[in-house]
């Protein structure tokens, strides 16, 4: 556990460093959603936002009336980590899952030193373990434990009922990353309803194994979540297209939805070094907070 923290601590003063330098603008602004909640509404002033007007006060017929906003006072950010069984592939110590907690517990912890309340639901299809938000520096290191401790009961994936059971939990709005390799089926209702409720973060797991499968023959291929060895022709064409829709297009359709659902989607490979991928996402953040308070 040692050497995890002081990596985690090392990729923070890294990712700290580089925030600082190449952008303007703190570095607690990436763990800022909008930063503002519906205050009240006054009349409307020529060069306000159109977008803000509020469309019920206006219907009544006494003239445009805008929303008015406050700024949140506090912000929870709040993680929904798969841990279902597919998340077990890569080299040892290097496999997605344990790319998904590293990166949890370092978001976790610059979180929390930048004042934020930190909670976390790990899931499968079902919850292994539920950590409630909080934001003392003591919570960080708890959370970061029970992930790297955690054991899951199933190998299952349910990510729509783990997002169900995300808003649920979740009363106010809050920053939600959820991080997985999304190897699963109809959950992108759910999680529409998530991004309409809280600024969502997407943080896209995988490994190039599975997307880039040698032509080996018919080979026995296990499966992890069921337990379970199949026989495959991993030449075959009908093999291929099996794993183009799983992952190629998976990808492409994730990223086309967050795109049209104003969620920030970041891809991390097993092989990449994702310090520079959160900097991109954090730079990408700044520049849509900056304009939404404008």
């Amino acid at each position: 556990m040692k050497d995890i923290l002081k990596r985690l601590r090392r990729y923070e003063i890294r990712i700290r460093k580089a925030i600082n330098s190449q952008m303007q603008g703190d570095f607690h602004s990436i763990f800022k959603g909008s930063g503002l909640e519906f205050d009240d509404v006054r009349p409307y002033q020529w060069g306000d936002d159109v977008r803000n007007i509020d469309w019920k006060v206006t219907a009544k017929g006494h003239g445009t009336f805008m929303k008015t906003f406050i700024e949140e006072k506090e912000q929870t950010v709040f993680f929904l980590l798969d841990v279902s069984a597919s998340q077990e592939i890569g080299k040892d110590k290097r496999q997605k899952i344990d790319l998904a907690k590293e990166m949890t517990g370092l978001l976790a912890l610059s979180a929390i030193r930048e004042g934020s309340k930190v909670g976390l639901l790990c899931y499968s299809d079902q919850v292994e373990d539920y950590v409630k938000p909080s934001k003392t520096i003591k919570h960080a290191y708890e959370i970061i434990n029970r992930m790297f401790s955690l054991k899951a009961k199933s190998r299952k994936t349910n990510l729509d009922e783990g997002i169900k059971y995300t808003l649920n939990l979740l009363n106010k709005k809050a920053i939600v990353f959820i991080i997985s390799d999304f190897i699963d089926e109809n959950f992108t209702h759910s999680m529409r309803g998530l991004a309409r409720k809280h600024d969502l973060v997407v943080v896209h797991i995988s490994d190039k194994r599975e997307s880039a499968v040698p032509h080996l023959g018919i080979v026995p291929l296990y499966e992890k979540e069921s337990g379970k060895t199949v026989w495959l022709n991993t030449s075959s064409k009908e093999f291929k297209n099996a794993v183009d829709k799983t992952h190629g297009k998976n990808k492409e359709s994730l990223e086309d939805f967050c795109r049209r659902n104003d969620v920030n989607y970041v891809s991390i490979g097993t092989e990449d070094d994702y310090v520079p991928k959160l900097i991109k996402l954090f730079r990408h953040r700044n520049r849509s907070n900056a304009r939404k308070t404008r």
